[in-house]
């Protein structure tokens, strides 16, 4: 069991180069810790961006920006951290190649807002957030919307600002799709219930009835230099699992867990 002074000088969200693994997991099975993707964080820890951005910071050992799909999780639009963490940095800011198969590096041009500092972990704005998903080409096209969607909906600045951006840039590669998916976006945000205050706060009560999340992922990624202009977690099904345990065979793994619900729809 780990002693509350010691818990008191160690960050909210823990890595095996803060503890060892072992204890780790000793501190979960006591209930004392839940394991969140590469971290492991206490057990009424609130679920906030900020813990979410410092569950994803663990990820590199340096400070990149949290963007796309990671970001979106850590605004509350997703419901896992994505399998291939998503990082990007300014293109004055050069970095080496990052090896780890498990996350993705982009050179980006920022503006002014661009960036929201989680006490030290550093992630898109929400409103920058829907801007690159909305242009990002490689994502299935419905699940992009539904992505969008979840960040747009209950604040009609953020589209706007989104709307007035993508007005701004006439030449911009994937335009017309971006402003098509963000039509699309905007009519369901507005048309389907929920608020972010909602989807931020049913973290703890999800963390619960955490499900497991095996990640396979079969893709070598370093830095994409790319111009600014130009992994899914695979879910055990949740209803099973709570049928075995009733029977008394608890046949939930225990490689890694997240705080979601199932929401397959926006998985």
């Amino acid at each position: 069991m780990l002693q509350h002074g010691l818990m008191a000088r160690l960050p909210t969200v823990l890595g095996t180069h803060d503890l060892p693994l072992a204890e780790l997991c000793a501190a979960r099975i006591d209930g004392e810790l839940v394991a969140i993707d590469d971290g492991w964080a206490p057990i009424d820890e609130p679920d906030l961006p900020s813990l979410r951005a410092a569950v994803v910071a663990l990820r590199v050992p340096r400070s990149l920006i949290i963007e796309r799909r990671s970001a979106a999780w850590v605004h509350g639009a997703l419901d896992a951290p994505p399998a291939i963490a998503q990082f990007c940095v300014p293109h004055h800011e050069r970095i080496a190649a990052i090896s780890d198969r498990r996350t993705h590096v982009r050179e980006v041009t920022l503006s002014d807002g661009d960036v929201d500092d989680y006490r030290g972990a550093r992630c898109t704005s929400v409103s920058r957030t829907a801007f690159d998903l909305l242009r990002d080409p490689s994502p299935v096209e419905g699940d992009t919307v539904a992505v969008v969607t979840r960040l747009l909906r209950g604040r009609p600045d953020v589209t706007e600002a989104v709307r007035l951006r993508l007005d701004s840039s006439r030449r911009m590669p994937h335009r017309a799709r971006a402003v098509d998916r963000l039509d699309r976006a905007s009519a369901l945000a507005t048309s389907s219930p929920g608020t972010p205050g909602a989807q931020a706060t049913r973290g703890r009560s999800a963390v619960a009835d955490a499900v497991d999340v095996v990640h396979r992922v079969d893709a070598a990624h370093g830095v994409e230099h790319a111009v600014e202009v130009g992994g899914v977690a695979h879910l055990e099904d949740e209803a099973a699992e709570r049928e075995s345990i009733g029977r008394g065979r608890d046949v939930r793994r225990e490689d890694v867990h997240v705080m979601l619900r199932e929401h397959a729809s926006d998985v």
